[in-house]
């Protein structure tokens, strides 16, 4: 299998998956009304979006030099990180099975890649754009920090660190992944765990719209914590990147709140002054 078709295959599952859920929890009729008005919808939360493409555009450029340019700035971390949690990871491979294997690595590729895209769905048909701009400005800062961090820090993940220790479990169950996962990551962009922050963030904004959405949250926590322990299942990221993972999702969500009420509030006194001035103008 090349990577194409790998591509192609995760690309045909994640789809299948936002259309199920897209009629679970959004629903016919709302997915009718937001294609009325998809067009301002699309206007009001394009430039934010715009941004966020402009910085996975920046990360995919980053990350093609990245290794040599932290190779040159970054602090290397993998010794301090083993001796506060030693062998904790080889003790999570201690429960694995073939069943475990299988979910955690199908969690680990479909459904953080389905955990990212749902919600961008989900609150684009919703009649408050603030969730939509609130989790596109949180992804920013998820990948912002974590690119920062991956030039500030070269750390190896577990298995490469303890390979007699931590198996690359992901790669033993599916040996193609490793053609996909070699496109977006490197050995060294282990700290913290992106996989963590940006599906803790999901699971945030979930509950932060637990009124629009109810039955999304329990269903975003336990994608997202499953997520969360794959990564240290499969010997990919080490329990330190994990909670800074937890840590980088709470300060982007509070981050991204506060961002966009203050985007609101600028927005609304120059609208006001705006009208203040027509009004002189009459």
């Amino acid at each position: 299998m090349t990577l194409l078709e790998l591509s192609i295959r995760v690309l045909g599952v994640v789809g299948v998956m936002l259309v199920l859920a897209s009629l679970v929890f959004v629903g016919p009729r709302r997915l009718r009304e937001t294609r009325a008005d998809i067009r301002g919808r699309l206007r009001e939360t394009g430039p934010v979006v715009a941004v966020l493409a402009g910085v996975l555009a920046m990360n995919s450029f980053i990350r093609d030099m990245s290794t040599d340019l932290s190779q040159l700035v970054g602090v290397r971390i993998t010794s301090s990180i083993h001796g506060i949690e030693g062998a904790f990871v080889g003790q999570v491979q201690t429960v694995a099975s073939p069943l475990l294997t299988a979910y955690f690595s199908n969690v680990y590729v479909y459904g953080y890649a389905f955990l990212m895209l749902f919600p961008l769905v989900a609150y684009l048909t919703v009649d408050d754009q603030r969730p939509i701009r609130e989790l596109t400005v949180a992804y920013i800062l998820n990948y912002g920090i974590g690119l920062v961090c991956y030039l500030a820090f070269i750390a190896y993940g577990p298995r490469n660190f303890m390979p007699d220790v931590v198996e690359p479990l992901l790669y033993t169950h599916w040996p193609r992944s490793q053609l996909l996962t070699s496109e977006i990551n490197r050995n060294t962009n282990v700290f913290p765990s992106l996989h963590t922050s940006l599906s803790v963030t999901v699971a945030l904004m979930a509950y932060r719209t637990r009124d629009a959405y109810p039955y999304w949250l329990p269903v975003a926590a336990f994608i997202a914590g499953s997520v969360a322990v794959s990564t240290m299942y499969l010997g990919i990221h080490w329990g330190t990147d994990v909670v800074a993972g937890l840590l980088l999702a709470a300060g982007s969500v509070v981050a991204a709140v506060r961002i966009r009420q203050f985007a609101d509030r600028h927005d609304g006194a120059a609208r006001d002054r705006f009208g203040e001035l027509t009004d002189r103008l009459r």
